[in-house]
């Protein structure tokens, strides 16, 4: 049991946030769609729920993805979280078909009046400054993930790091950026119903708010299936590449990879060096590399070994190799 709780109080915290704060907006949501029977708060209800139990699961993936491998997995459980996102999609799949259903329906079929009308707004007014707390909070952990300095709003200077955030982050922010959006669209969609009468716009936001989640749940799929099957990271392959290769002692790289293992990556290298030195002294080197290789953001696992230099270069990113004693590491 310490593990375990170990483990979790490790997870991923914006999504442990998120998964609370939508279960209170998809309770208060749901209580405001039985009084109004309004379709765009039935959207946002459903949005609300999804989001809540998709954002639990990956918690509980990200906590669980960084217990230590064992002599059966020894790559560890990295990859937990991408195979958990990949489930709690599917939450997200039938609910967004859920809502586009029933916004085709009262598009069809429009009430012919509004009511509740004050309720709607104003829990809709509550799920768009939560849901604008929280994505602001996974905005600020994307850029403490890539390691850089919040200058201005963080959300909107966030979008650009996002592709390098972890994938638990990157999916709480792309579903809280969706259901803020929602949020002001529901509440824009009532108050034009209600002085307008034109009650069909809110089946059409429902039917935007739903195809929004599926949008997402797209992206997530993709991101989580490469990251499943064991993807590259290009970005850290080069710099490793480039670290590696500043080592006066390595003359190529004849194999490299930077895998992701989750929230983590393990690098595996073959390097060529001069057949001269000796095993023990090669053995120093590795441990010099390993070492620093290990220090490299999100690093947790390096095997390296070595092979005699051809002569041809293979590594084609080009470096400027300092000038350093054989005898020295």
């Amino acid at each position: 049991m310490g593990e375990l709780f170990k483990l979790i109080k490790g997870g991923n915290k914006p999504s442990l946030i998120a998964a609370f704060v939508n279960s209170f907006l998809g309770i208060i949501k749901g209580v405001a769609f039985f009084f109004t029977g309004n379709v765009a708060m039935f959207a946002e209800m459903m949005h609300s729920f999804g989001d809540a139990a998709n954002q639990f699961f990956v918690f509980i993936g990200s906590a669980l993805s960084k217990k230590a491998p064992t002599p059966r997995f020894p790559n560890g459980y990295g990859r937990i979280v991408n195979l958990v996102c990949l489930g709690a999609v599917l939450i997200v799949a039938i609910l967004s078909y859920e809502t586009i259903k029933e916004g085709w329906h009262h598009f069809r079929h429009p009430a012919t009046e509004s009511s509740g009308v004050a309720i709607a707004l104003g829990v809709l007014t509550i799920g768009f400054v939560l849901e604008l707390f929280v994505l602001n909070k996974a905005a600020k952990e994307v850029l403490h993930e890539v390691s850089v300095e919040r200058k201005g709003i963080a959300i909107i200077q966030s979008a650009k790091y996002l592709k390098r955030a972890k994938p638990a982050t990157k999916l709480v922010w792309m579903e809280d950026l969706v259901a803020t959006s929602g949020n002001l669209l529901a509440f824009l969609a009532i108050v034009i119903a209600y002085f307008t009468g034109f009650y069909r716009l809110e089946g059409i936001v429902s039917i935007i708010i739903g195809l929004m989640m599926f949008y997402v749940v797209g992206r997530v799929f993709l991101d989580n299936a490469r990251g499943a099957i064991g993807e590259t990271d290009e970005e850290m392959l080069v710099h490793i590449g480039n670290l590696v290769m500043e080592d006066p002692h390595v003359k190529d790289i004849a194999r490299l990879e930077v895998i992701k293992e989750g929230e983590f990556l393990h690098v595996e290298l073959i390097a060529e060096t001069d057949p001269s030195l000796s095993l023990a002294y090669l053995d120093d080197v590795r441990d010099h590399l390993t070492t620093l290789l290990l220090n490299q953001k999100g690093v947790t696992k390096v095997t390296m070994a070595f092979d005699e230099d051809d002569g041809e270069r293979a590594w084609k990113h080009t470096v400027t190799k300092p000038e350093t004693e054989k005898g020295m590491i």
